[in-house]
């Protein structure tokens, strides 16, 4: 069987660019079924596949923030932390449009314009975390401290388990 070729998209330059060292993980991607799927196609904690969302707050400046996969992010917490008055998740569309990135596909690496980038602080007492990269159905995992190094995020305690 021919090994599958991994896609070479602008969130995988930008880790080459960096430096990065990662692991490239192609899966079947089925819509809707989030980080549970991918955590499943993988074998790895649930907790360990670290989703990227695209926000905004109320005067419609986008951010991204990283959060595990089995939690939820308090918009609330979120928007007192960066001391604006209110967060919500931005549209498809929307988010299509500030990242150059699919949902379902979207990477904090190689955005389309730069994004602050906020991330949960727990992630990173993971050993080896999964991040989107870049393309539906593909996740690079490396230490969490790689992604702190090139993202530069704010660290942040927003989490809601469940």
């Amino acid at each position: 069987m021919a090994k599958e070729k991994m896609p070479v998209t602008t969130a995988i330059r930008h880790l080459r660019a960096e430096k990065v060292e990662f692991s490239e993980h192609l899966y079947q991607y089925e819509e809707k079924g989030g980080t549970a799927v991918s955590a499943r196609e993988l074998g790895v904690d649930e907790h360990s596949v670290v989703k990227t969302l695209v926000m905004e707050d109320e005067k419609k400046n986008p951010i991204i923030i990283l959060m595990h996969g089995d939690c939820q992010v308090s918009t609330k917490e979120l928007a007192r932390s960066m001391g604006v008055k209110l967060i919500t998740p931005c549209s498809p569309d929307t988010a299509n449009r500030h990242t150059g990135y699919m949902v379902g596909g979207t990477s904090p690496f190689g955005t389309k314009k730069p994004l602050p980038v906020y991330m949960e602080e727990s992630i990173l007492s993971l050993a080896k975390i999964y991040l989107n990269g870049g393309k539906r159905g593909f996740l690079v995992g490396m230490d969490p401290g790689e992604a702190v190094r090139v993202l530069r995020p704010t660290l942040v305690t927003v989490a809601i388990s469940g």
